[in-house]
């Protein structure tokens, strides 16, 4: 590999690619969100079988995220994004035919495994294609896609659902991940010319382990998983169940009120991860402060709210704590920020795999918390939400752990390279320099050069 790859026409046009079948990805994952009441009527189940395929599909996209790291890395990302599109168009179009709850349930396993294979292989496709210092605007411009396909679930699938029934709107969807399919499979490469990972050695009994164990040994690996733990799960679970319920019961808001709420999440979330990009860009040392805030004025918000004296918060304060619930999406970002200069190119998808499982574990966790409290006191949503800061204050104490000795790592590492121009050109008589081990030259080309 020469140094950073340029970007470039070419570079956009692969990468855009990419964010489309994630952006479909996206919209399969949240359509049931718009169509709850309908698959109840549909498959003739109550509330808590309606909330296991939710559950199920947050639990395959955690439990995935590492072997699709593997993947990545040793496939190559156009196979494993073309083996995601086929799944989840196929559990899609499952799901708008099954005729029982059994059968849907499956269809929407499908659909997660699906899923599960696009993010990190488009974050994969940001370090190959951009130079580093543009990677967390990529991964955030990622993040926005993936928001503009929720918009989609709500603004155009919802009135099609009600007009034209549940057959014509999840199997018309369903030709979206067709038509994604062809410019993946005819025109999407996995890296530029000259800029590919160092090769998988053909002995594989040990590949598994040895890119678990050497991710999980670089401290800025494990930092980013629990950045992402800590930051993402309030608005996921807000978004992904209890967020209506609570406006609604515990608010007394209308339900067309609740969703506007629930839409200004989401806007807040795209607008908010430009500016996170834009400033981790340019400015690395932010990656912690932006982190700690976001943790620490989500809670502040919570905190507004549940202790808010009266039964009902005012108007004012539920509108500000959605705002502040879309940076929690932006912030969760960050995590990747960590683990992408802690590990070299050919250990990215493992590394972003397991950063990527902290969120949804954090989210499943809370999802049954905030459920099992609910039915453990009344329905009493002050002290269900309360495992939020139970939540929070675990990811932040792994936070606080952490972040000296990963900084301190990657300052360690990117020390050479600030040298690196003295060495270039040595003394005519002087013997040269030596070479550095192959694995040490290919994390130097990942990591971002010291603002």
């Amino acid at each position: 590999m020469t140094g950073d790859p340029r970007g470039g026409r070419t570079a956009v046009a692969v990468w855009c690619i990419g964010v489309a079948v994630y952006f479909v990805a996206v919209i399969f994952r949240t359509s049931l969100g718009v169509a709850g009441l309908e698959a109840a009527d549909r498959f003739h189940v109550n509330a808590s079988a309606l909330s296991t395929f939710s559950l199920l599909q947050l639990l395959l996209y955690a439990g995935m995220q590492v072997p699709v790291g593997l993947m990545v890395d040793r496939l190559g990302t156009k196979k494993v994004l073309t083996l995601g599109a086929v799944l989840f168009t196929a559990g899609q179009l499952g799901f708008a035919l099954s005729p029982s709850y059994g059968m849907a349930l499956a269809a929407r396993a499908l659909l997660g495994c699906g899923d599960a294979m696009t993010f990190i292989s488009v974050l994969r496709l940001g370090t190959r294609w951009f130079p580093a210092r543009r990677a967390p605007v990529m991964g955030q411009l990622a993040g926005l896609a993936g928001m503009a396909g929720n918009l989609v679930s709500t603004l155009v699938l919802a009135p099609v659902l009600h007009g034209l029934g549940w057959v014509p709107a999840f199997a018309g969807s369903a030709v979206a991940g067709l038509i994604v399919l062809v410019p993946l499979v005819l025109f999407l490469r996995d890296h530029p010319e000259g800029h590919g990972p160092a090769p998988v050695s053909p002995g594989t009994g040990g590949f598994v382990r040895r890119q678990i164990r050497e991710s999980w040994r670089e401290p800025g690996t494990r930092l980013g998983l629990w950045v992402h733990f800590t930051t993402q799960f309030p608005a996921m679970v807000f978004l992904l169940l209890w967020g209506m319920p609570f406006l609604v019961e515990a608010q007394g808001l209308p339900r067309t009120t609740a969703g506007g709420l629930l839409t200004l999440v989401v806007a807040s979330n795209m607008a908010f991860g430009l500016v996170y990009g834009q400033l981790i860009g340019r400015r690395p040392a932010a990656r912690l402060p932006l982190a700690l805030g976001t943790v620490g004025v989500t809670a502040l918000l919570w905190a507004s709210v549940l202790a808010y004296p009266g039964d009902r918060a005012p108007m004012w304060l539920l509108v500000t704590l959605c705002v502040v619930l879309g940076t929690c999406g932006p912030a969760s970002m960050i995590g990747f920020d960590f683990a992408r200069p802690a590990n070299p190119a050919e250990r990215q998808g493992t590394a972003s795999g397991i950063t990527n499982m902290g969120g949804f574990l954090a989210s499943m966790t809370t999802l049954l918390a905030v459920g099992i409290l609910l039915d453990a006191t009344g329905h009493d949503y002050r002290t269900a939400f309360s495992s939020v800061f139970v939540v929070e204050l675990l990811g932040l104490t792994q936070i606080l752990r952490l972040y000296r000795r990963a900084l301190a790592r990657e300052r360690e590492a990117s020390a050479p390279e600030r040298d690196a121009p003295e060495r270039d050109v040595p003394e005519r008589d002087a013997p040269g320099p030596a070479a550095p081990p192959a694995g040490e030259s290919r994390r130097k080309s990942v990591r971002p050069t010291p603002r």
